[in-house]
């Protein structure tokens, strides 16, 4: 939490003030005789009135009124994660050789794609959505829309390919954000990240393309776009390259190591998953998260409420403990 005027906190310092003050006078107004000539009704009733713990009670409420009243007046205000009203989402997936191996049941790409739609599931109806496939190259296929429908009919269509540019895919992608944004008329204030994210699924080390990912993430980065990856298969993950006398057995273990790179730069988080169903978790929960950003938010009127809240108890905490007097 921090605060716009934080010199008015000074004001804190008045409250042990007028707390020790209001003891002082309570104990002076004790010091003055009163004539009263019904000695045991006196007695009775200074007996019933001798509440040490109970009659500070009031006195304890007030001083925490006026205490979250001066925190009020400093303008109190916390970084909130606060849903974006629109923004824009790409879906960034590798769609490499690889992406064939059947150490994810029934393939990594099909796991993918099954996941990639409970993604679109999950994302709130109000944000768009494009969709980048590479594999030697890299392959704009949707541009960011509302149309979830034509989204999902091309997530549903990708197909294997060949090698993996990595950076060229990542490089499309945030091209694609920018043209979405520039098109909506957005202009980004300076040093704000942008209402956009891509999120990435590989199983790969680049080995294609001209954009090195390093590169690409930084671009990223510039642009203020996060980048959230996943690293998908299993380390014993292999294909068939090849027919016949020249097929070849070939191992295709996942990068993480590159993906959470990419994320780290940007801001974005990483993830791995070896399953179909852990790769549908994680992107449940980007599709749940996703589309938020930090903000600062005032928070005044929580502590004015409850300093009211407060000095209304005390009101009514010393009516009821006000002694009756006969």
């Amino acid at each position: 939490m921090s605060f716009a005027t934080p010199l008015a906190l000074l004001a804190l310092l008045l409250v042990p003030a007028l707390v020790a003050g209001a003891v002082v006078a309570g104990r002076r107004r004790g010091r003055y005789p009163v004539a009263f000539t019904n000695v045991e009704v006196l007695a009775s009733v200074a007996r019933g009135s001798r509440r040490p713990l109970r009659r500070f009670v009031p006195l304890a409420l007030v001083a925490l009124s006026l205490a979250l009243a001066a925190t009020a007046v400093a303008g109190p205000q916390r970084r909130m994660s606060v849903p974006d009203q629109d923004a824009t989402i790409v879906l960034l997936v590798d769609v490499s050789g690889s992406m064939r191996a059947a150490d994810v049941v029934p393939s990594r790409l099909a796991a993918a794609v099954s996941a990639m739609n409970t993604f679109l599931d999950r994302l709130p109806p109000r944000f768009k959505v494009g969709l980048v496939a590479f594999s030697d190259t890299a392959q704009p296929v949707v541009a960011p829309t509302l149309d979830r429908s034509l989204v999902r009919e091309q997530v549903n269509f990708l197909a294997p390919e060949a090698g993996t540019a990595l950076g060229d895919g990542l490089g499309a992608a945030v091209a694609m954000v920018q043209t979405s944004l520039r098109s909506d008329g957005y202009v980004r204030p300076p040093g704000q990240d942008v209402p956009a994210a891509i999120v990435l699924l590989s199983d790969g080390a680049q080995n294609r393309g001209t954009l090195e990912p390093e590169q690409a993430a930084l671009e990223a980065k510039r642009d203020g776009i996060r980048v959230d990856g996943v690293a998908f298969g299993t380390p014993s993950g292999t294909v068939t390259f090849g027919y016949g006398a020249f097929e070849n057995l070939v191992p295709v273990p996942p990068d993480p190591a590159v993906i959470r790179m990419i994320a780290q730069t940007t801001g974005g988080r990483s993830y791995t998953a070896q399953t179909a169903s852990e790769v549908g978790q994680v992107y449940r929960t980007l599709g749940s998260s996703i589309g938020r950003s930090s903000k600062t938010v005032p928070i005044t009127s929580w502590f004015a409420a409850v300093a009211a809240f407060c000095l209304l108890g005390a009101v009514v905490v010393g009516r009821l403990l006000e002694p009756a007097v006969p």
